[in-house]
């Protein structure tokens, strides 16, 4: 009986190991679509969107389910509430990712290449990376890691801020689209909040390890 509810929790874990890893996928072939100008991995991105979305319910439903049927001890319910919230994170930043693939799209429908990059690349490894070590520290219930998560989030905020401000000035510049400008100061936004979302998991896996 034992064996049986843990391999609920394992299943649990699992679903959410794999949300992470689909919602970082799509923000990452979504910036790459703005990098490269290339509308294939933007609307392969959109696509993922989909299975992210069911992700987090399956993840809701079995999470309901053994707090209804089961009574967990105190890990265990750290664990669910844990696998709740973090999949809402994930679910956002794959909106995130929707988002960008979107409008990278608006860009090249009407622009036929992206020509102000900015910060993106920089700013998309940094929050791609957080996203990637956000996974790991729960895998490997990494207290330092997660914590060192927090501390980059900083540097990302940082980018946006600098990205915004180039933008900004170009905006009133002239010599490129309104609109396209616009688009990429929306698309450095999205890349800033997915990161915050990877700073969420790392403060979900803190609470996890801790309590606090």
């Amino acid at each position: 009986m034992n064996r049986y509810f843990h391999h609920e929790l394992h299943d649990l874990r699992s679903m959410l190991i794999l949300i992470a890893e689909k919602a970082n996928e799509a923000g990452r072939l979504a910036v790459e679509g703005f990098l490269s100008s290339d509308l294939e991995k933007t609307q392969h991105a959109v696509k993922l969107d989909d299975e992210i979305d069911a992700l987090e319910i399956a993840i809701d439903r079995a999470s309901v389910r053994y707090i209804t049927l089961r009574s967990p001890v105190s890990s265990d319910v750290r664990l669910i509430f844990v696998a709740i919230k973090a999949s809402h994170d994930l679910e956002r930043a794959g909106d995130e990712a929707h988002s960008i693939a979107k409008r990278t799209r608006n860009i090249l429908t009407r622009d036929g290449s992206v020509q102000n990059k900015v910060e993106i690349e920089a700013m998309s490894k940094l929050a791609f990376g957080m996203m990637k070590d956000a996974i790991n520290c729960f895998l490997e219930e990494d207290l330092d890691l997660a914590e060192s998560i927090i501390e980059q989030d900083k540097e990302v905020d940082r980018l946006n801020k600098e990205n915004f401000k180039n933008l900004s000035m170009a905006l009133r510049d002239g010599g490129i689209d309104p609109a396209t400008q616009i688009e990429t100061i929306l698309i450095s936004k999205s890349i800033e909040r997915i990161a915050d979302h990877a700073k969420n998991l790392a403060e979900e896996v803190i609470y996890l390890l801790t309590g606090e």
